[in-house]
C-alpha cells in the first residue's frame, strides 16, 4: 500500500479482513493524508475535512473488518447543517429536514422557493438512485461502461449528461441565491458549476438525505480509528517510509522501492497517491505513459487557502459551519479556473467553527476558514511560495469576515496558515489540488484514472481517482479496490 490517507486505510482494512499480507507504506510521520490535524497551545485544528457524510458509507467499513462502527468513534449529527449569509445580509440555516428547510426558504428568501428547492430535491434523488450503484460502487474505466451500467434510458435522461449543474440550477431554482446556495456543491469536487455536469446534484440530495456529521474529539480521528482496524486485521503500517519507485517484473508490478534503497516485495501494489504523482514519478513503461498523456487532458481540481484562527472569546450568531458568499459568484470561478489564475480577490468563506470542548480552551473558539484557490503553479500560474503573500492573504480573510458580520480581528490570538503549496508539500497532491482532477466538462468523469491501472497488479484509490474526492467517496474506492483483487 502506497500511502496512508483514509482510502488506503480502507483498502488496507478491507484487504486485511480477506486474508492478505498487507504493508502500508506512508512518507509522513503520521496517517490521515489529507485528514489532517494541527494543535498549538490548547487549540485544535482538523486541517482538513470538517464534515462527514453518507455515514452508512465507514458503517459498511467497520462492520465487514470487524466491530462496529459505534464502538469505536463518537459520531454527532450537525444541525444546521451549515448557516449561509448571502451579499445583501440575508441569513439561511440549511437543515436536514426537507420540510423544515422548505418553509425557511419561504420565509429568508423569494416565497415559493420552499417548493423549488422540493421539486429540485426530487430529481437530485432521481440522479443519485440512478448514479449510487452503478457509478459509485463499481469500477469506471471510461463510457462504455457507464452506457452497460447505465442500462435504462430514463436513467439517461435523468442524469442528464450534457447539462450542466448551474443549468438544472436554473430550471428548477428561481431565486439567484438559492441557485447560487446549489453551485457551490461543484465546489464539493473541486469544480466549476458553469462546467460541472448535472450529475453533481446528487451530492447536495446526499447530504439532506443522510445528514451532516462530525466526529467527536476532531474528524482526524477517522483516520486514526481506520487505521487501527486495519493493523488489528494484520496490517502493518511503515510511517515515514518514503515510495520512490514501483518496480515492474515481465511487464507487471513486482513491489515497491523505499528511499534508501529498500525494495519490498508485492503481488500488488495499490497507490493511495496522487495520480498524477504516481504516473509521473513513481512508475515507469508503456503503460504509464498513456495512463500519463490521458491524466494530462483532464482538467485540474481546485486548492484551497486555511487560515486556521485560535479566537478569544465566544460568537454568539456562529454555527458548526457557516458559508458567507460574495456578492459576484462566477468572479471567484474566474480567478480559480480562468486563463490568469490569481488568489481569488472576494472568495466565499466557508468557516467551521466546532462546539467541542476539546477544539479549544474555555472560553474560546477555534475557527477553520477556508477559501478556493487556484493550484500551485510557479511560473505558469500562482506562485503561493512568495515570501509575504500567505500572511496578506490570510489579513485579508480576517477583514472580509469583518464586511460580512464576523468581526474577530481584535480577538485572534495567533493564526496558521496552510496553502496549495504546503498542501504539495505535505501530500504530495500535484499543485495541491485537493481532488487530483475536477468535474469540468463532459469527458471529466472518463479522464478520472481508474481504479484498475493499465499496468498489471498496480490498483488506485483515493480521491484522484474513480470514484472521486471526498471521505465516503475514498472509502468507496477502496471497496472497489479490495474487489478487484477479491480474497486471498
Amino acid at each position: 500500500m502506497v500511502g496512508a490517507g483514509v482510502g488506503g486505510l480502507a483498502a488496507a482494512a478491507r484487504l486485511a479482513a480477506t486474508g492478505h499480507t498487507v504493508t502500508i507504506c506512508e512518507q509522513a510521520p503520521v496517517v490521515g493524508g489529507k485528514l489532517g490535524l494541527l494543535e498549538r497551545d490548547g487549540f485544535r485544528f482538523d486541517t482538513g475535512p470538517s464534515l462527514l457524510t453518507m455515514p452508512q458509507v465507514f458503517s459498511e467499513l467497520f462492520a465487514d473488518t470487524g466491530a462496529p462502527l459505534d464502538t469505536v468513534l463518537d459520531l454527532q449529527r450537525v444541525e444546521p447543517i451549515a448557516r449561509y449569509r448571502f451579499a445583501d445580509g440575508v441569513h439561511l440555516d440549511a437543515t436536514g429536514d426537507l420540510g423544515d428547510f422548505g418553509r425557511r426558504l419561504d420565509a429568508a428568501l423569494t416565497p415559493g422557493s420552499g417548493d423549488d428547492w422540493r421539486r429540485f430535491m426530487a430529481r437530485a434523488g432521481a440522479i443519485w438512485n440512478a448514479v449510487e450503484g452503478p457509478f459509485l460502487r463499481r469500477p469506471l474505466a471510461g463510457p462504455v461502461d457507464l452506457l452497460r451500467l447505465a442500462v435504462r434510458l430514463r436513467d439517461l435522461v435523468t442524469i442528464a449528461p450534457h447539462r450542466t449543474l448551474r443549468d438544472l440550477g436554473r430550471r428548477y431554482l428561481r431565486d439567484p441565491r438559492l441557485r447560487m446556495l446549489l453551485d457551490r456543491y461543484a465546489t464539493y469536487t473541486g469544480s466549476d458549476p458553469r462546467r460541472a455536469p448535472a450529475a453533481l446534484a446528487a451530492v447536495p440530495y446526499a447530504e439532506q438525505a443522510f445528514g451532516a456529521w462530525y466526529v467527536g474529539g476532531g474528524l482526524y480521528r477517522l483516520g486514526e480509528a481506520v487505521r487501527d482496524r486495519a493493523v488489528e486485521r494484520g496490517a502493518v503500517v511503515r510511517a515515514g517510509a518514503d515510495v520512490v519507485g514501483v518496480e515492474l517484473a515481465g511487464g507487471r508490478v513486482s513491489g515497491v522501492r523505499l528511499a534508501g534503497g529498500e525494495q519490498l516485495v508485492a503481488d500488488a501494489v495499490v497507490a493511495n497517491a496522487d495520480a498524477a504523482h504516481l504516473y509521473r514519478d513513481l512508475v515507469s513503461g508503456a503503460a504509464a505513459g498513456a495512463a500519463r498523456r490521458r491524466l494530462a487532458l483532464a482538467p485540474a481540481s481546485l486548492s484551497g487557502f486555511v487560515a486556521l484562527l485560535g479566537v478569544g472569546g465566544t460568537t454568539p450568531a456562529i454555527a458548526h459551519h457557516n458559508v458567507l458568499f460574495p456578492a459576484r459568484y462566477d468572479a471567484e470561478f474566474d480567478d480559480v479556473f480562468g486563463p490568469s489564475p490569481r488568489p481569488v480577490a472576494d472568495p466565499t468563506l466557508y468557516v467551521s467553527v466546532p462546539p467541542d470542548p476539546t477544539a479549544a480552551p474555555a472560553g474560546c473558539e477555534a475557527w477553520f476558514v477556508l477559501v478556493n484557490a487556484p493550484r500551485h503553479e510557479p511560473g505558469r500560474g500562482v506562485d503561493w511560495d512568495v515570501p509575504g503573500l500567505a500572511g496578506r492573504y490570510a489579513d485579508r480573510i480576517v477583514a472580509l469576515l469583518a464586511e460580512r458580520g464576523l468581526d474577530i480581528r481584535n480577538r485572534v490570538l495567533f493564526r496558521e496558515m496552510l496553502t496549495p503549496a504546503d498542501l504539495q508539500r505535505r501530500t504530495r497532491a500535484v499543485g495541491g489540488a485537493i481532488y487530483g482532477t475536477s468535474s469540468n466538462g463532459r469527458r471529466a468523469a472518463f479522464l478520472r484514472p481508474a481504479n484498475r491501472s493499465p499496468v498489471p497488479g498496480l490498483f488506485l484509490v483515493g480521491g484522484s481517482s474513480h470514484p472521486g474526492g471526498g471521505l465516503p467517496l475514498v472509502t468507496l474506492s477502496a471497496q472497489i479496490v479490495a474487489d478487484l483483487i477479491g480474497p486471498a
